[in-house]
């Protein structure tokens, strides 16, 4: 068993996600192989490793030993990627898939630090999640980092870090905005097909509001650059702002500068998850492991 290390990966996942469906999908695997792997460990071993429960799982005395081998394991293989990584060919480009708001906003206050982490250079290519999936499934891309999940078979799924939603304007808003306030104001709008929009629909509909489609709309936009020029570029009018929607990334400098205003939706905060993705092939590949890394331990800060 120690020869094959994926059984152990397994077992890793496991018991640091506290549940056979989270590592079944952080593995990129279904949930019965991750039940037959840990079972043919617990023959292998003759004894049972993890106890199953309905809050997670608790793993035996056995299982605690297995835990601490399996550990030491992982850090010397992990020890042993790196030192690879000095030997593999240097004249390589890591290229991201990213949505607009992730390619524009997030991912460009830290590629330098990706570049000297994987000691290679890195490209970005900016599209919709949708396009980032599809150059990841045709190659073009190594990683997609997408505001939702475009599930598709061949590829892994990470949560990645979390992302705020606001309502903006060049002019200032009310702290908590109320549903007259929003038919009111005139819109600079996603289009239709934007999971932003999307996003804040669910919202609206979850405080009570009327649904966007009904606001005072006079332009839509499908990128975020072009929604915050277009605010920016806004005749200033006290009585009517002209508004709109944005991952709070996009304008937290301009906020800060107070040359935008933003405001929230009452008792709700308008979050969603960003992802990684990228495709199972790639899971052990060392590049992909160091850039997923340092990724997470961004989400972390």
């Amino acid at each position: 068993m120690l020869s094959d290390f994926t059984k152990l990966n397994t077992f890793l996942t496991v018991v640091k996600e506290r549940s056979f469906s989270k590592a079944s999908a952080k593995l990129g695997i279904s949930q019965p192989a991750v039940t037959q792997q840990m079972r043919f460990m617990e023959n292998y071993l003759g004894t049972s490793i993890v106890d199953r429960k309905k809050n997670g799982i608790r793993l035996t005395k056995e299982g605690e030993q297995l835990f601490q081998i399996a550990q030491k394991i992982e850090k010397v293989i992990s020890s042993s990627e790196k030192e690879l990584l000095k030997i593999i060919n240097k004249d390589i480009t890591f290229i991201f898939g990213a949505s607009n708001a992730i390619g524009n906003y997030i991912l460009p206050t830290f590629l330098n630090d990706i570049k000297e982490k994987i000691n290679n250079d890195v490209s970005v290519v900016v599209s919709s999640s949708e396009e980032a999936i599809i150059d990841l499934k045709d190659k073009k891309v190594d990683m997609a980092l997408i505001e939702s999940p475009v599930f598709e078979d061949g590829i892994i799924y990470r949560e990645w870090i979390e992302d705020e939603i606001v309502i903006f304007s060049n002019q200032k808003l009310p702290r908590r905005i109320k549903d007259e306030d929003l038919q009111n104001y005139k819109w600079v709008c996603r289009d239709r097909h934007s999971h932003t929009r999307k996003v804040f629909k669910e919202h609206l509909d979850m405080a009570g509001f009327a649904d966007c489609d009904t606001f005072n709309i006079v332009s839509e936009a499908s990128s975020p650059t072009t929604i915050v020029q277009t605010i920016l570029h806004s005749a200033k009018d006290d009585k009517i702002p002209t508004v709109s929607i944005v991952s709070s990334h996009a304008i937290k400098d301009l906020v800060k500068g107070g040359i935008l205003f933003e405001t929230r939706l009452p008792n709700i905060n308008m979050k969603r998850k960003l992802y990684i993705a990228y495709l199972k092939e790639k899971k052990h590949d060392p590049f992909t492991d160091n850039v997923i890394s340092y990724l997470m331990s961004v989400k972390n800060r």
